[in-house]
């Protein structure tokens, strides 16, 4: 079953926790404008369910429904999260199969040095602390079937961000009217 028109974009941006994917895709929705959905994990699974990351788990199916209902209404979509290959793939290869435009795949390769001390400069770095972030890290968690551009730490939010415009042809594409 196809999903969203030729014109559609969906672009999955992955990594671990503060690799930057949620700066990253703010920055690609600000650049854009109006007629690009964000599909965010977190936001999905941590406050609308409140559930654990857990293979499985319901914000999985949430995820691709969201995903599809914003394609179909006319939307480009920026799914983002830390979406663990072995919890997220077959999710995320089903909506790359379905979706009738370009998909487009990033991952966000960050030492977990790295990793700390971005997370320290957040406001909920708090919460949580190294021995969590260690637990949650996976180094280069890719996806089978090298679907993923892999962007490493030193590109800039900025360079990253117009890089997954031009790549995804958005740059040249006009914001939506809505």
């Amino acid at each position: 079953m196809t999903v969203g028109t030729r014109d559609t974009r969906l672009i999955v941006l992955r990594g671990n926790s503060a690799s930057g994917k949620s700066s990253v895709a703010a920055g690609i929705r600000d650049r854009f404008g109006r007629g690009l959905a964000l599909v965010g994990q977190d936001n999905l699974r941590r406050t609308v369910l409140r559930e654990r990351d857990r293979p499985g788990a319901a914000n999985i199916g949430l995820i691709d429904l969201t995903t599809r209902y914003a394609l179909e209404a006319g939307y480009h979509v920026v799914v983002e999260g830390i979406l663990y290959a072995d919890h997220y793939g077959e999710m995320l290869a089903r909506l790359r199969a379905d979706h009738d435009g370009p998909s487009h795949g990033y991952y966000l390769d960050v030492p977990f040095e790295e990793t700390l001390a971005r997370h320290a400069t957040k406001p909920i770095a708090n919460e949580f602390g190294e021995r969590e972030l260690r637990g949650w890290y996976r180094e280069r968690d890719l996806l089978p079937g090298a679907v993923e551009t892999v962007i490493g730490a030193d590109s800039t939010v900025r360079e990253t961000v117009e890089r997954i415009m031009r790549d995804t042809g958005l740059d040249r594409l006009p914001a939506l009217e809505r």
